[in-house]
């Protein structure tokens, strides 16, 4: 029985030509173990261990021709696997990973054969590509012949036929192969020796000499369905069978008449499907239905069948050899990793290892898979996951870069964690903490069990505020500012420690050592209005003249008297011509979207179509398409081009007078009008937000009204920008105004040189945030930014900072030279 059923294979196994012995009593085909198929008739010898050559019966030409040529999926399998190894260049180093060398190898014998010229006959693409479809198809595996000069150079590697290679068994069992036999094209005999042979197999897990290969897995598979494509051309060929038959009397017909109805069943696909007449007797008429086919339907599900299994065999998905029907791109990437992953690395992984023999010391040779795109699969989902955990705030730079196989900053910032969402620093170490301004640097010898979060103390030397007052008063003893302060406060003098006393440093220190609440008087109210008005107290005293000169050498909220500062007016003349701009610009945008709700080209194939008559079809049940009629990209650019030109110009005149009044120069520097356009982005953005509102209240009101008409619809656009547009139109343009001209002047003062210092100025009232009341009179050098709640701020209105901290922000910056500097 399986000799009936398996006959193509058992032809595999066997040479042309051989007579068929007689049922061995070794292994045979069983069908009775479990009902599944267990094993397959042995052609072989046995060898030294006693265990059959399961490859010497292996025939590979019929496998060629009848399994590889005459299979369409077998064929595709095996050139989806061997072009990659004849296209990918091969390359040798050694440390680094899977993915990069971290020291190779320019120039080698092995490169030059398999990346150039393997032989005379073969490139190395070709020679490689044959390498891999050979692996596939030969059990016996591939045999490469080493050609050497008289110096020892390796000059050239040529593929030797596996059927016509035979494997001689070492008699000692010293070493696994004594030597190979060769057969050449002409019949002579070669004798091989091992060292000259490279052999590469899918190695068995039992015999040492026997590879295995897909193809016989995939054998039946294979064998029915070629059997059955072979089945149906036969049957098209040899089928006469018409689509119907119609059976009449004949009775009285003449004979030639019989004979040529009869001729009309003769076979071929060319008659198929004609109705034919045959004679049924006197009287009797009849017709048979032959058009239905149930051989096609089982045809269908086994080729099917067949594909699957044979892909499956050889490990390539169906997308990979060019149809991705019925698969998202998602599916068809994971797809393509996944045969990659699976099936061409350890393919090609054998065929290079292979060759390391051929090197020395710790060099290996493998395919360059660098430029692989499949396989940056799962390194691309591992760089998205981390940078989403970067942005949450729970990894740092240099983890991320890492993960990324980037090399690392190794710096204070990249070491430490930035909480979102205002991108707070959490440190490493307390070093990384005084690098960030977090902490006290663990160098300045500060005390035990200081508080690392601690506002990092004055500098010493002569920029105290001791040895300032002493400056001042020209260590006058009398009278003193500690008796002074003391009076403010309600106390009495304060006593001074022994050893140098009465200047005006050691008064001032003992004075500020005190915590108590101030009271009433005269220092009092000078030291008060220092604090509260950043500027010199109008009631002089000796206190508030020592507690002045004192803060003047630090950075505090002492307000220079000259230098340059933008006014209220600057801010308020570019604010108008900003709000001037974008009424008209919101006045005709709003005229071109009702004038696009009311066009028959929008309003065609929907339901707010008028039909001119009964047979007017341009109508529909589709809404309109709010976004093509509100076209938001289009408007955000109109605005940026609008805008740009008038802040331009803003920016321009602010950064001319700035240098005019810091550094007496007329020159604008680039950056400060390229703040000004990304202000002018910043207008875009926020008119694509309000459109995109306005495209949400057309759809809302659409979907939730079946009986909306048109009028509706304009009547809704015209009272969202009744309602939004002014307030719109105050917002961006108070923003724009402060954002471009503290944007240009700043840009301005930093290009004027070293020396520069910025003072932050609000306009004290009650729409100050409190954020930004803290930072009032504060003075830092240009180029410095401000820390306010966790963030950065290079200048008020800052376009780069949280929106928070800067919509409707109407603060400035007094620009002076440092006189230290």
């Amino acid at each position: 029985m399986p000799r009936q059923l398996f006959p193509a294979l058992r032809g595999l196994l066997v040479p042309k030509g051989a007579v068929e012995p007689a049922p061995p009593p070794t292994e045979t085909k069983d069908l009775l173990a479990g009902g599944v198929y267990t094993s397959m008739t042995l052609a072989g010898v046995t060898n030294v261990w006693g265990t059959p050559g399961r490859a010497d019966g292996w025939d590979l030409e019929r496998v060629i021709v009848e399994g590889y040529e005459r299979s369409i999926w077998t064929f595709k399998s095996i050139e989806a696997i061997s072009k990659h190894a004849s296209t990918l260049p091969v390359q040798i180093g050694r440390g680094g990973d899977e993915r990069e060398f971290e020291e190779t190898i320019e120039e080698h014998p092995l490169l030059r054969l398999l990346n150039k010229q393997a032989n005379p006959l073969e490139t190395g693409d070709v020679f490689k590509k044959r390498l891999s479809a050979q692996l596939l198809l030969s059990k016996k595996g591939v045999f490469i012949e080493k050609t050497k000069s008289r110096g020892g150079v390796l000059t050239r590697l040529d593929l030797l036929p596996p059927d016509r290679v035979e494997v001689i068994p070492d008699d000692e069992n010293a070493t696994y192969v004594k030597h190979f036999k060769f057969t050449d094209y002409r019949g002579h005999i070669r004798e091989l020796k091992p060292e000259k042979v490279i052999w590469i197999r899918d190695p068995h897990p039992t015999d040492p000499f026997c590879g295995v290969t897909p193809l016989e897995a995939a054998g039946l598979s294979i064998d029915l369905d070629v059997k059955a494509r072979t089945y149906n051309i036969s049957f098209i060929d040899n089928d006469g069978r018409p689509g119907g038959i119609v059976g009449i009397d004949l009775d009285g017909v003449d004979g030639n008449e019989v004979d040529r109805i009869q001729r009309r069943l003769a076979p071929g696909a060319h008659n198929a499907g004609q109705l034919t007449l045959v004679g049924t007797g006197p009287g009797g008429v009849t017709y048979v239905d032959t058009s239905a086919r149930p051989r096609e339907m089982a045809y269908e599900t086994l080729s099917t069948t067949s594909k699957n299994e044979i892909l499956s065999a050889f490990g390539v998905y169906e997308s990979i050899i060019g149809n991705a029907s019925e698969r998202t791109f998602n599916n068809a990437d994971r797809e393509e990793w996944n045969f990659w992953s699976h099936t061409e690395l350890p393919h090609l992984n054998l065929i290079a290892s292979a060759f390391d023999p051929d090197l020395s010391d710790d060099w290996v040779i493998r395919f360059n898979t660098s430029r692989v795109q499949a396989l940056e699969f799962p390194r691309r989902q591992a760089r998205e996951e981390a940078r989403e955990e970067f942005d949450k705030g729970l990894i740092t730079i240099d983890e991320y870069r890492r993960i990324a196989n980037k090399p690392l900053f190794n710096t204070p910032q990249s070491r430490a964690l930035w909480i979102s969402p205002q991108k707070a620093p959490v440190p490493a170490n307390d070093q990384d903490a005084a690098a960030l301004g977090l902490a006290p640097d663990p160098g300045a010898g500060g005390a035990p069990g200081t508080d690392p979060n601690a506002v990092l103390p004055a500098a010493g030397g002569d920029q105290s505020a001791a040895a300032a007052v002493a400056e001042a008063r020209e260590l006058d003893a009398a009278p003193t500012a500690a008796a002074d302060v003391a009076l403010a406060r309600g106390e009495a003098p304060l006593e001074l420690a022994a050893g140098r006393g009465g200047t005006a440093a050691d008064e001032v220190a003992a004075a500020r050592a005190q915590t108590t609440e101030a009271v009433p008087g005269d220092a009092a109210a000078d030291v008060a209005a220092a604090y509260a008005t950043v500027t010199q107290a109008e009631n002089d005293g000796p206190a508030a003249e020592d507690v002045a000169a004192a803060r003047a050498q630090l950075e505090t909220k002492a307000l220079p008297t000259d230098g340059f500062e933008v006014t209220d007016a600057d801010f308020d003349a570019l604010s108008m011509a900003v709000q001037a701009a974008l009424t008209a610009l919101l006045a005709r945008q709003e005229g071109v979207i009702v004038a696009r709700l009311r066009a028959p080209k929008t309003r065609k194939h929907t339901r707010f179509w008028d039909p001119e008559d009964e047979n007017d079809t341009r109508g529909g049940d589709a809404n309109i398409d709010e976004d093509r009629v509100v076209s938001a990209a289009r408007w955000a650019e109109e605005t940026t081009n609008t805008l740009a030109p008038i802040l331009q110009q803003a920016a321009t005149a602010t950064a001319r007078k700035l240098g005019q009044a810091v550094a007496g120069t007329d020159a604008v520097p680039p950056a400060a009008v390229a703040a000004a356009l990304v202000t002018a982005m910043y207008a875009g953005e926020a008119m694509t937000a309000l459109l995109g509102e306005l495209a949400e209240v057309l759809r809302e009101a659409q979907e939730n009204d079946p009986n909306l008409d048109l009028e509706t619809l304009v009547h809704a656009v015209g009272g969202l920008y009744n309602a939004a547009g002014p307030d719109l139109v105050a917002r961006v343009a108070e923003t724009c105004a402060v954002s471009t001209i503290n944007g240009a002047a700043d840009a301005a003062a930093e290009s004027a040189g070293p020396g520069v210092v910025r003072t932050w100025i609000t306009r004290r009232d009650d729409r100050v945030r409190p954020a930004h009341k803290a930072l009032h009179g504060t003075t830092l050098p240009v180029g410095t930014p401000y820390e306010i709640t966790g963030a950065q701020l290079r200048y008020p209105g800052d376009p780069f900072a949280p929106i928070a901290l800067t919509v409707n922000c109407r603060c400035r910056l007094h620009y002076d030279t440092d006189p230290q500097e």
